[in-house]
């Protein structure tokens, strides 16, 4: 399984990116997807849902859902920040294609990009040693 080094991992699966883009007003943007792990356990993704764009939410809250052949499961804003964007590759109404998570979970796969609060919050995620501790990997 892959866990590159430059991202950083939460408990509940996800992995985050910082980027050199900002917001419209110069907040630091993040990519966020889940990792590999999570899409192996979870097995063929059929189906996400992300109906947050727009909404600034706290780090933990969900902002969406993946729905596999044989189960759903919530997904947990990593860090506290504005939803920008729903990768239009994977949306229903875009590419349809919720695939690329399994193909290319750090790619093609990203789920959302968020305008960050609190950029401090990132020294709370786990590196990937320590999430790959955390999977047993």
């Amino acid at each position: 399984m892959n866990f590159p080094d430059e991202l950083k991992y939460t408990s509940e699966h996800e992995w985050v990116r910082i980027t050199d883009e900002t917001s419209a007003d110069g907040r630091p943007v993040a990519v966020v997807g889940i990792t590999d792990f999570a899409q192996s356990e979870l097995g063929e993704l059929v189906y996400i849902e992300v109906d947050t764009v727009g909404e600034t939410l706290a780090k933990d809250a969900i902002f969406g859902t993946v729905e596999a052949v044989k189960t759903t499961s919530d997904l947990f804003m990593p860090l506290s920040g504005e939803v920008l964007e729903f990768n239009a590759a994977i949306s229903e109404s875009g590419g349809d294609d919720p695939g690329l998570i399994n193909n290319d979970p750090y790619g093609k796969g990203w789920i959302i990009k968020v305008a960050l609060t609190d950029l401090g919050e990132v020294d709370m995620l786990l590196g990937a040693m320590a999430y790959r501790e955390l999977v047993g990997a």
